[in-house]
Formats: structure tokens, sequence, C-alpha cells
């Protein structure tokens, strides 16, 4: 079974939380207020309309300021003014296509950005920790078998990808130089697989286009129905957040740059096409999909896999729910959701469910 995050850890910590408006973001947020953490909030306002942010209410009960990370000084006022102990930088353009059109941006964010929280953290005066989210594409991916390691090259043919890579540099050179040598404040990454739940209406993703030609009475739109990625719930990965925040605030901390892997177990290694079948099956009979290959579209890997043996080991992070158990909720969410129904007690309802699986 896998650990838990420790409400008694997170009671009372001051957590500055950058993307909060987003998918993941939102999640974590509603998790890190349930154990009593104090979260302020820094990030642009919601990319899209619905939002997890608007429909589950994410900003009650916390300090929720809208803001581009890019921009070190107005970040720097909110930062300083909150005095965090905790920091979990989540804010980034994430999508692969859209980074194809807007390249300086994509870099802008997930580089810059990234080097901007560092900058701010390593100033400051409370901190315990630091965790930079990135993804399981900064690897060179090789389409190989076997799934990659955290000391795997990084590497991206993509501007998101490529990236995401660079954060992780930027990470590792603050690492070496800032906080290799302090006592009182530590710094880790963390990379994680694709991820779904309820809450994600970003452009260009299987599921919320899935979901949202479902609610629409229109079969969903498969491009690569054979590439297989590692597929997991939301709380999975932010489960595992969480765990390494406290792992990096122990005394017995990592005298290396530290990074982990979170991604599902083998049976979530799927192709698109088994993951659209699941989740139709899940919506109901209505629901249908066809295949309509783009051969002209960006290039996008084929295959993807992360290996989660180090997170086993030291986090004691397992997932909790099966692929299966996953798109279940998932489209359990959305119908709630398309029902009108209360989605700030459907949100905590499924956090129950994952806490008692």
């Amino acid at each position: 079974m896998s650990a838990l995050p420790s409400e008694s850890f997170w009671r009372g910590q001051r957590v500055f939380l950058t993307g909060h408006t987003g998918f993941k973001g939102g999640w974590a947020a509603l998790w890190l207020k349930r154990m009593g953490a104090q979260v302020c909030g820094y990030a642009l306002p919601p990319s899209t309309t619905p939002s997890l942010f608007e429909a589950a209410d994410v900003a009650a009960g916390m300090e929720s300021h809208f803001g581009d990370i890019r921009d070190l000084e107005k970040m720097g006022e909110v930062f300083r003014r909150f005095a965090p102990t905790i920091v979990l930088h989540m804010a980034a353009q994430p999508l692969v296509r859209l980074s194809y059109a807007a390249p300086l941006e994509t870099y802008g964010v997930n580089v810059m950005g990234t080097a901007n929280v560092l900058e701010l953290a390593r100033q400051a005066q409370d901190l315990v920790a630091t965790v930079v989210v990135t993804t399981d594409k900064c690897y060179e991916n090789l389409e190989q078998i076997w799934s990659y390691r955290e000391n795997d090259r990084l590497g991206g043919r993509d501007p998101y990808s490529n990236s995401k890579a660079c954060a992780e540099l930027v990470t590792s050179a603050y690492w070496w130089s800032y906080f290799s040598n302090r006592d009182a404040q530590a710094l880790g990454s963390v990379r994680a697989g694709n991820v779904v739940g309820g809450g994600d209406w970003s452009a260009d993703r299987l599921v919320p286009d899935l979901i949202t030609a479902f609610s629409e009475g229109r079969p969903g739109i498969l491009r690569r129905p054979e590439g297989v990625r590692p597929w997991q719930h939301v709380l999975e990965p932010v489960c595992g957040y969480l765990l390494a925040a406290e792992y990096l605030a122990r005394p017995d901390r990592h005298t290396a740059p530290p990074a982990w892997n979170f991604g599902p177990n083998p049976e979530g290694n799927v192709e698109v096409g088994k993951v659209a079948e699941i989740l139709a099956a899940a919506w109901g009979p209505e629901a249908g999909y066809e295949v309509r290959r783009d051969p002209n579209g960006p290039h996008e890997a084929t295959l993807l896999t992360l290996d989660q043996t180090k997170a086993q080991r030291e986090l004691s992070w397992r997932p909790r729910w099966s692929l299966e158990q996953t798109l279940r909720q998932t489209a359990t969410w959305y119908r709630a959701f398309y029902d009108a129904e209360d989605m700030t007690k459907v949100t905590q309802r499924q956090l129950d469910e994952y806490l008692s699986a």
C-alpha cells in the first residue's frame, strides 16, 4: 500500500504553490488545504472555460494571486510577503502541440519561470523544501521498450519536452550552486506521466477531447491510437509530490540532486486506443470514437514509460488506483459536472475515495 502525505507535517505549513489555477495544481491546492496547510497560489488566470479552479472553488480558503512567473518583481512581492516554508512549483506551459506554435512562450515560462522561482527560493529565510514539477517528457525519448529512470539522459525533440529538460538542468545547477551545502533548505524535482481526472479541459489532450465529444453527443477523434503512454489519475503524482516535499524536509535527505519518477503500474502503460475504449465504456453506450490520422501533424512520441522504483524505495509511494478505476472516476466527475452537481462536494468525495483506496 502506498504511503500518504502526513497531515501532521502539512498542518500549518506555509505553501507557495505556483500553477494553482491549473488542473494538477488545483487538485494539489485542495489536498493541501484539507490537511490544514496555509496555501498561497500564484498563477495566470485559468486558461480554459470551464476549469477545475472555478468548478471546485479552488480559491476558497487560500490566498490566490494572478500573475506571470516570468515577472520576477511581481511574483517576488507576493513570495516575500507570504514567507513560505514549502514551495511547490507547478506552473508551466504544459502542452506539446501548443509549444510548436508558441516556442518562445514555452521556453520563457518553463525555463526562465523556473529560474525565477528558484531565485526567490534560494534567498528565502524560512524555506525548508522546494519541489520543481517537470514531466516524463524531459527524457531524451529513444522509443525504447524499457522504462526511463531518473539518471537517464535528458532531452526533447519538441519545444515543450526540451524546455522541461532545460528546467531540470536549471534545477540541478541551482542545487549544486546554492542548495548542496545548506542544512536548512532542500531542493528536488519530480517527473510524472500522463495524468487524467476530473477538471481538465486543456486542448489537444486525449481525455478532455473525448469527454467534450461524449458530452456533445459526437464521436471522439483519435490521432494516434497506437501511442503508448503511462496513464494515471492526477492524485497519484500529486501524492508523490507531497511525499517528496516531506522527504526533502528530513535531515537525512539526499546528498545529490534528487529527482523522482511517478508513473503507473505496468498495466497502466497502454495505447491511446485502449484508454478511449475504457473511457467510452465508463461514460455510457452513447459514447464512441473514430480514428482520424493527421499525417501533417507535429511529431509525437509513440512509446514512453517510466520506472517508479526509486519513488517506491525512498518515498514508499505506489499507485493506488488501477487504470480502470482511474478512468471510471474521471468519467464520474465529468458526468457530475454536466449534470450540474455541486463540484466542490464531488471533488472532495473523490479525494476521500482515493485516500481510502
